[in-house]
């Protein structure tokens, strides 16, 4: 009860606990992106065609490229990009239409503003398949557009929504960044006060003062975990496939991840200030390598082999499968067994050097 208490009344903790899960998975859910829109297009288009305008509608039409000024020729389009003023020039050779509709190669030159790398590749994919789908509609050849018939089918993320591939690595980020910082200042708060030495002055053990710690924490977490899923399913229509009794012990294996490495900062911190300054260089590590924020398929295979020692890694996959894909710890047991381990070491560790504080 007096830990309960203690944690109502501290408002640092309930903001972190409360507000800040809302306002980040608002923040990245809705901001965080992997597409491009709204690019500044020039077009110098010499074939002046039906042909050749519709290939200009089908580059602009879902608002990936606005159409801009592009000048009067190449020259002045190449000057447009190099000044920051368009982000693509496409210039449209006087042969377009014709070699289009007689199978021949119709050459057609595009200009990438690749300061920004990872826009202009975007960009340059989209404008690749927007000509194959652009050509084979247009061009007459012997063999024909009808010669592959390709259907192709989305699993699990029907409309290719980004914030589906977000939001449950910021639920596990949020928990992560919270998880450490309660847990350890809870601790600490202890120790700045003195009430921590009043403490062992009691009956009770060190293990005892430690798991009355533990489980307010439990439900506090949980409470975060809660609020978080709120969002998600109201504002970003995440979807909640699987079975919640899952979801529930995957979150506690990795809530004890968590304070596991919490009550280790406490025990290697003098003050809150201190431990905060240290998690940081925990936390950002971890998010960064755990695939919350970017795919590891896109990282070097170093970085990829080394998040195979991040429990995130493991959460975040295991969220998911239970959200979008519906699957249970049958398919999920791997993972689900490295957080386990994860959770043992780390809390028998974490309690280990606590117990010998405490002594």
């Amino acid at each position: 009860m007096k830990e309960f208490l203690q944690l109502l009344r501290n408002k640092q903790l309930l903001v972190i606990l409360v507000i800040t899960p809302m306002v980040q998975l608002l923040a990245y859910g809705l901001a965080l992106s992997p597409e491009v829109k709204h690019l500044r297009l020039g077009v110098i288009d010499y074939a002046a065609s039906p042909v050749s305008r519709d290939l200009v509608a089908a580059l602009t039409s879902n608002q990936v490229f606005d159409l801009e000024d592009s000048g009067q020729n190449e020259r002045e389009l190449s000057l447009k990009v190099r000044d920051g003023k368009l982000d693509t020039g496409l210039v449209i050779g006087p042969d377009f239409t014709r070699n289009l509709k007689q199978g021949k190669r119709a050459n057609v030159q595009v200009l990438l503003d690749a300061v920004d790398a990872n826009t202009a590749g975007i960009a340059a994919s989209y404008i690749i398949q927007t000509f194959s789908n652009f050509t084979s509609e247009h061009a007459q050849t012997e063999i024909g557009a009808d010669f592959i018939d390709l259907d192709s089918t989305f699993l699990y993320n029907p409309g290719l929504i980004p914030a589906w591939f977000f939001v449950p690595g910021v639920i596990g980020m949020v928990l992560n960044i919270a998880g450490i910082l309660v847990s350890s200042a809870t601790l600490l708060r202890e120790k700045e006060t003195g009430t921590l030495e009043q403490l062992l002055m009691t009956p009770v053990s060190s293990a005892e003062i430690l798991i009355a710690k533990i489980i307010p924490l439990l439900v506090v977490l949980f409470t975060n975990i809660g609020v978080s899923l709120t969002i998600s399913m109201s504002i970003f229509q995440l979807p909640f496939r699987g079975d919640p009794a899952a979801l529930f012990f995957i979150s506690l294996l990795y809530i004890f991840v968590v304070m596991s490495i919490g009550i280790a900062l406490a025990t290697i911190s003098s003050n809150q200030r201190q431990a905060m300054l240290i998690s940081f260089f925990i936390t950002m590590p971890v998010i960064t390598l755990s695939g919350a924020l970017a795919p590891l398929e896109s990282m070097p295979a170093f970085f990829r082999n080394l998040s195979l020692l991040n429990p995130l890694r493991y959460y975040i996959v295991c969220l998911k499968g239970v959200l979008l894909k519906g699957v249970g710890l049958d398919v999920l047991w791997p993972d689900v067994l490295v957080l386990f381990v994860f959770a043992a070491v780390l809390l028998s560790l974490s309690a280990s050097r606590f117990r010998k504080q405490m002594a």
